[in-house]
């Protein structure tokens, strides 16, 4: 990739964190924010949007770090288990260690006397459901092979950048931090072949 598309992508993305965030943490919050906007408090929304938005720019940043980690993961997989098939395969047994952890260990971690398993069976599903979307358009965009990768990325990375959040356990940080990760993580997937054959204007 040429240094100026990596850079319009690098920023890209950072705008993505950005603005997703914002609107995350708006939603997670309005019954409190929505006061602000009655009273049209327009010093008062900037000043949490710009906070938001700084936040988002930190997920973005992570989501990043994390992406451009894997590539080189994904490299030494390959070099490690000498075929893709053996390195998909140990990439499923990880996704499905992973998914197993968020519903057991967090239940046994958090989880309040006589309080269900249901919830934390949602979060897992959902993410599970997510990696397999993105996962599906970029099979659908590049080729079969890519679709197992996809899912491990979009489900054990996205959870490995999630680590902080997870160990606070407070709901709206939880959300708040997940799915701008997950919207930057798939931006990165799914876009990163466009900016890698961009010609340079």
């Amino acid at each position: 990739m040429k240094s100026r598309n990596w850079v319009r992508f690098f920023l890209s993305n950072l705008l993505i964190g950005g603005l997703t965030t914002g609107v995350i943490g708006f939603a997670l919050k309005w019954s409190e924010y929505k006061v602000l906007f009655s009273e049209f408090d327009i010093m008062e929304i900037l000043s949490i949007l710009f906070w938001l938005f700084g936040v988002g720019l930190i997920f973005s940043v992570i989501s990043q770090m994390g992406f451009f980690a894997y590539l080189t993961v994904h490299r030494f997989g390959l070099g490690i288990f000498r075929s893709i098939t053996n390195w998909n395969l140990a990439q499923i047994v990880l996704i499905v260690f992973v998914l197993f952890d968020l519903v057991y260990f967090r239940h046994q971690f958090f989880a309040s006397e006589n309080e269900g398993i249901s919830s934390y069976v949602i979060v897992a599903l959902y993410i599970l459901l997510v990696g397999l979307v993105v996962a599906y358009f970029k099979r659908t965009s590049t080729n079969k092979e890519a679709f197992i990768p996809a899912m491990f990325f979009m489900i054990v990375v996205t959870t490995i950048e999630w680590f902080p959040a997870l160990r606070v356990n407070e709901e709206d940080w939880l959300f708040l931090m997940l799915i701008p990760i997950q919207v930057c993580n798939a931006f990165q997937l799914l876009m990163l072949p466009k900016f890698t054959n961009a010609k340079k204007s």
